[in-house]
């Protein structure tokens, strides 16, 4: 069995199939994006919607055979298997409630899984999921994209160089707007599902862009996170969820931190940052400029490392597409996710070991369960006037 290769030679592309993303949804559309762009991965079947007619006119849009455009995940799961071309890989894009049968049935089918944030609505799901990728020994990947940003990458290689000396403080935040007035009520249909408890679990904010918050600070940190005291709160009248939360962190070690989450904050369109401090530096990245790391060693001037720049580590330059200076942003740092996890997937099916670099920036199942574990222990102490909680995931 021989692939395509990071440089383009080398074989066939890994086979995929998708669930959810079907016409007029948001993401799926960026994973088509960030999948093609280095051209290692084709999409060959889908269970697009669960509307039928809706599943079939999306696969005809994106170029899929009659007879791999499914409406029911359950039977794309067990044909796929059965098919000698046959898809190695699900990528899961659906509302948060089905990320765990979705998974289940493909993993329980022997086919690796890219899944979308957060694993799922419950931690006992969660659990299920990682024994299940265990006992099969198959790729888990969670595509909690943050991680494929250069500079996230730098951020993360200087802490483990003890750039920055102990830890000490760690300041996360994501912070939006477009949930300022009921748009749910409304209707939108992005703002209807994510508030809806049935569909989107114990949180609204948390689970849409807080775990992204949590999950960069330990990316970068490589911290393991104890306990949390949190306080969400819903401002907008009749939402069935939070739409604000702050959380303050401990970390096994000693280190402190809080997280921010807000779709209320006005004026912010997508305002995710991290902040880390420690005994001999500090560093700040900001997602909305994702190409620059502010570092400031303790009584320095502030130094501005960028992406394709001098000072870049071998984790940026491997993740920097373009020479410095043409721009590069969201869907390349989503499609440096996809590269990796690709690797992942050709290793295991190929029986070779995969680079170290993949294995380490590819966000796991494991990962995806400290999310969840988060997500919990964050609802558990606002609903306990904010005692703290443990967020360890065993």
């Amino acid at each position: 069995m021989v692939y395509a290769t990071q440089d383009g030679g080398g074989g066939r592309k890994l086979r995929v199939g998708m669930v959810g993303g079907g016409r007029n949804a948001f993401i799926g559309a960026v994973h088509r994006m960030a999948l093609r762009l280095d051209d290692l991965i084709v999409l060959t079947a889908g269970a697009l919607s669960a509307d039928p007619e809706n599943a079939r006119l999306s696969g005809v849009d994106l170029g899929l055979a009659p007879d791999r455009a499914y409406s029911d995940y359950r039977e794309m799961a067990v044909r796929e298997a059965a098919r000698p071309d046959g898809i190695e890989a699900v990528i899961i894009v659906t509302p948060n409630h089905l990320h765990y049968p979705v998974a289940r049935a493909f993993l329980e089918s022997g086919i690796d899984v890219i899944c979308d944030k957060p694993l799922s609505t419950t931690l006992e799901q969660a659990r299920e999921l990682v024994a299940l990728t265990q006992e099969k020994k198959l790729v888990f990947a969670v595509t909690l994209n943050n991680t494929g940003y250069p500079m996230v990458r730098q951020a993360r290689q200087m802490i483990q160089a003890g750039e920055l000396g102990h830890l000490r403080v760690v300041h996360a935040a994501y912070i939006q707007d477009w949930l300022t007035n009921p748009v749910d009520a409304d209707g939108q249909k992005q703002a209807e599902w994510r508030t809806d408890p049935a569909r989107a679990g114990s949180s609204a904010c948390l689970a849409d862009i807080g775990v992204h918050a949590h999950n960069l600070a330990l990316f970068v940190t490589s911290l393991e996170l104890d306990e949390v005291s949190a306080d969400l709160t819903t401002f907008v009248p009749g939402r069935r969820l939070d739409d604000n939360a702050h959380v303050l962190l401990r970390f096994a070690g000693g280190a402190r931190g809080v997280l921010a989450a807000s779709q209320v904050a006005v004026g912010n369109l997508n305002g995710l940052s991290l902040k880390v401090f420690g005994t001999r530096a500090g560093i700040e990245w900001v997602g909305e400029t994702p190409e620059f790391l502010r570092f400031t060693p303790y009584g320095e001037p502030t130094r501005v490392l960028q992406r394709g720049g001098p000072g870049n580590s071998d984790e940026a330059r491997r993740g920097s597409r373009m020479p410095a200076g043409h721009p590069e942003g969201y869907v390349e740092g989503f499609a440096n996710l996809y590269r990796d996890a690709a690797e992942l997937i050709v290793a295991r099916r190929s029986g070779h070991t995969p680079g170290a670099a993949a294995l380490a920036a590819t966000p796991s199942v494991v990962d995806g369960a400290r999310g969840v574990a988060f997500i919990e222990a964050a609802v558990e102490s606002s609903r306990n006037d904010g005692a703290w909680t443990s967020a360890r995931l065993i």
